[in-house]
């Protein structure tokens, strides 16, 4: 992903289409997508991201996309939306939050397919900066890099995403299982001061 790496001023705009659409939902703005014509040219083309909301260091709301199908200045404020107020594992996000909440921007590199012949084979491919999508018939999750932190072992990692997706940790043995991975470019306003 080193290739399209994003600049202080392209990450502090990115930064403030999260907030700016979070805040105005809150105030009972406009939800309208932020006008391309002003935004630096990385940010009009497609991309796909990733928004993460944390209070006290603990997870509020995250939502992306895996795919870069919209530019990535409107594919951010979907889902600075979306984690606000329509992840299923939490409430919306409420007024009397926001001042407590961080907000972090993930970038993400297109995924590539992870071929692996075993699953001590995969284990060994696996490194913290992966991103994983795991596809099966009857289920798919994505762990962001940054769930590394949280399981640094392999096996409880790909246990948990698989719990996650709702099925067996034996899932990684079924030949119509899939993996690709992806890499992330996160900020926060922190990184950026």
């Amino acid at each position: 992903m080193k290739e399209n790496l994003l600049n202080h001023e392209e990450k502090r705009k990115l930064l403030d289409v999260a907030t700016s659409a979070i805040e105005n939902a809150l105030n009972g703005g406009p939800l309208a997508p932020p006008e391309l014509a002003g935004l630096p040219r990385r940010l009009t083309e497609p991309g796909a991201s990733f928004v993460t909301l944390t209070q006290g260091g603990r997870l509020r709301g995250c939502i992306g996309s895996l795919e870069p199908v919209r530019p990535l200045a409107e594919d951010t404020h979907q889902n600075a939306l979306a984690a606000a107020f329509r992840d299923p594992r939490f409430p919306p996000l409420a007024a009397h939050e926001w001042p407590g909440t961080d907000v972090e921007v993930s970038v993400l590199s297109p995924p590539e397919p992870l071929p692996y012949a075993s699953l001590d084979d995969l284990i060994r491919e696996l490194t913290p900066e992966m991103g994983l999508v795991l596809e099966h018939p009857r289920g798919r999750a994505t762990f962001l890099p940054q769930v590394w932190e949280q399981l640094p072992d392999p096996e409880l990692f790909l246990a948990s995403l698989a719990r996650k997706a709702g099925l067996p940790a034996s899932v990684y043995s079924d030949p119509v299982t899939r993996l690709a991975y992806y890499t992330v470019e996160k900020f926060t306003r922190r990184d950026l001061e």
